[in-house]
C-alpha cells in the first residue's frame, strides 16, 4: 500500500523562510537550511523550498542557499520559484533538487512543462497551482499569488498533468494560512481529472485536518504544511503516529 507523505513546505523570502495568511503579512520564522536539517531528522517524507518573490521580482531563484540546504537533506527536495526556462531546471536540479515545481513559468510559457519533462522526464515535474475562489470559479493566480490571470484552475492544471507534469501541489490561496482545514471542495475536483499524484496544500492547523483529509479524499497523496510544523504546533512523529492509527498508511 502507497504512504501518504508529509512534507513541510518552506516559503523563503531575502534568505529567510517566511509565513503569513492568503499569502499576505508575511512574517520571519527561521533560517532554511536550519529548517530543512531539522525536518530531515524528524520524519519528514520530503520538503517544499519555493523562492516566493522571484518571479514577482522577475529574478532567478536563490542557489547558494539551496546548495548549501541540499547538501544537508537526505529526503527528496521539490523547488519553485522564479522557474522560466529549461535553464532554470537544469540550474536547480544541479544544485540537488529532486523535482522542479513551477507555476508562472508555466503560465506564460505552455510548453514548459512538456520540454520539461522530455528532457527530464515526468517525475521531475510538478505544477505547482495557487487557486483562487473568484465569483464561484476556480482562478489560477500567478506571481506568488499576487495576479489574478483569468484562467479556470481546474482545466488548467488536467492541461499541465497531460502535457507532462508528474505531479500537482494544489495551494489553495482561500485556506492558505487559516488553519481551518484543507480545501477539500477544489482538491476533490482535481483528484477527479488528474491521475498523478496530488498534494494538498493550504489550511493545515491540527492532526484531525490531516486525517479529514486522507479519509475524505483517498486519492490525494500528501499533505503539505507550514506554519503548523514550523512553530511547533503539530511534530511530525506525533502526526504519523495519529494517522497510523487512524489506519492510515504512513512512513514512520
Amino acid at each position: 500500500m502507497i504512504t501518504k507523505r508529509i512534507i513541510p513546505c518552506l516559503d523563503v523570502k531575502d534568505g529567510r523562510v517566511v509565513k503569513g495568511v492568503n499569502f499576505k503579512g508575511l512574517s520571519d520564522v527561521s533560517s532554511p537550511v536550519e529548517l530543512a536539517k531539522f525536518y530531515t531528522e524528524n520524519g519528514a517524507d520530503e520538503l517544499v523550498f519555493y523562492d516566493i518573490t522571484a518571479s514577482a521580482e522577475g529574478r532567478a531563484i536563490f542557489t547558494d542557499i539551496l546548495c548549501e540546504a541540499a547538501s544537508s537533506v537526505f529526503i527528496p527536495l521539490t523547488v519553485g520559484g522564479g522557474i522560466n526556462t529549461l535553464d532554470d531546471f537544469d540550474r536547480v536540479l544541479k544544485c540537488g533538487a529532486d523535482k522542479v515545481s513551477v507555476n508562472s513559468g508555466a503560465i506564460k510559457n505552455p510548453n514548459l512543462i512538456y520540454e520539461a519533462a522530455k528532457r527530464y522526464g515526468d517525475q521531475c515535474v510538478v505544477i505547482s497551482a495557487d487557486v483562487k475562489r473568484v465569483d464561484g470559479v476556480f482562478r489560477v493566480f500567478a506571481k506568488g499569488g499576487r495576479e489574478n490571470t483569468g484562467m479556470e484552475a481546474i482545466s488548467w492544471i488536467k492541461h499541465c498533468v497531460d502535457s507532462g507534469a508528474g505531479e500537482v501541489v494544489l495551494n489553495s490561496i482561500d485556506t492558505d494560512g487559516v488553519k481551518g482545514g484543507f480545501d477539500i471542495e477544489m482538491l476533490d475536483k482535481v483528484c477527479e481529472v488528474v491521475n498523478v499524484p496530488v498534494i494538498a496544500s493550504g489550511g493545515a492547523g491540527c492532526i484531525d485536518d490531516f486525517i479529514h483529509l486522507f479519509k475524505t479524499l483517498p486519492k490525494v497523496d500528501a499533505g503539505l504544511a507550514a506554519s503548523i510544523f514550523h512553530f511547533g504546533e503539530v511534530g511530525i512523529s506525533d502526526l504519523k503516529q495519529e494517522l497510523k492509527k487512524q489506519g492510515i498508511p504512513v512512513r514512520i
